[in-house]
């Protein structure tokens, strides 16, 4: 008698559906994995649905509205094993910028008629709403990191992410430190690997899109990097866009951020 598959659900929050789409480019991989799992919910690839309990969901985006609210407990519930997958679903994503503001000056700007507009003060990661198993981080997510976890949940074994700043993946491509020899900004000591770090590789300072090194560590490194930078140079308001992109609401990167956005507070 055959065994039954591994089910996976694929949900999408408030995203661009990026990592939704690295998804979708495993190709070869999607294959042999199809052998061992049943894609049993996942719109942006089928129209097929299959009524949970899932084995495994993954999910995209950020929660942003009250609806998502809602949704996410519901996913929740019916999830043996929930992963979030990128930037949004880990740390906000770039819409979390609006953190940093009044939204409801944003709905008063941009929409005709901001009463029909339902959406929440914050877009908040899924782990601040919902108890979460594993975070793919970056953005997008990188493609031989979702395989490693779903391999690793199929066989019943821990996955290994990596956990390593981006730093390391410069030495390992020989690539000169960019802040050392040009004094350029990177966040790259203080960001977690899994970009391959391709930014560092072309003369460009990593964004961080693979959100802090060692999120909700006692230490905050990121606060140290920041100081090393304005000591070299950079001003206060260069700093706050630094730390405020991808991972904007993750809280190493947005106590930076906001410390510099108002530092005689």
């Amino acid at each position: 008698m055959q065994a039954a598959r591994t089910s996976l659900a694929v949900w999408k929050f408030a995203s661009c559906d990026g990592c939704q789409l690295s998804i979708l480019n495993l190709e070869d991989e999607l294959l042999a994995l199809s052998e061992a799992v049943e894609i049993a919910y996942f719109p942006e690839a089928t129209s097929r649905e299959i009524d949970g309990p899932y084995d495994v969901s993954l999910v995209e985006g950020s929660v942003s509205t009250p609806h998502d609210l809602e949704r996410i407990l519901e996913v929740r519930r019916q999830s043996a094993v929930l992963v979030t997958i990128g930037a949004c679903a880990t740390a906000g994503g770039i819409q979390s910028l609006r953190n940093f503001a009044d939204a409801e000056d944003y709905k008063t700007v941009v929409y005709a008629r901001p009463e029909f507009i339902e959406s929440l003060a914050e877009a908040q990661p899924i782990d601040t709403v919902v108890a979460v198993d594993f975070a793919l981080r970056g953005c997008p997510i990188d493609k031989g990191q979702l395989v490693e976890l779903l391999s690793s949940l199929l066989v019943g074994k821990r996955p290994h992410l990596p956990t390593e700043s981006v730093c390391t993946e410069c030495k390992r491509r020989a690539t000169v430190c960019l802040m050392v020899a040009g004094g350029t900004p990177c966040l790259g000591p203080v960001t977690r690997s899994g970009c391959g770090a391709i930014c560092p590789a072309y003369r460009r300072g990593c964004y961080g899109c693979f959100g802090p090194l060692q999120p909700g560590s006692e230490v905050n490194t990121a606060h140290t990097l920041a100081r090393s930078l304005e000591s070299n140079g950079q001003t206060p308001a260069r700093l706050v866009r630094l730390f405020r992109s991808f991972n904007a609401a993750a809280p190493d990167f947005s106590d930076v951020s906001r410390h510099y956005e108002h530092p005689n507070d």
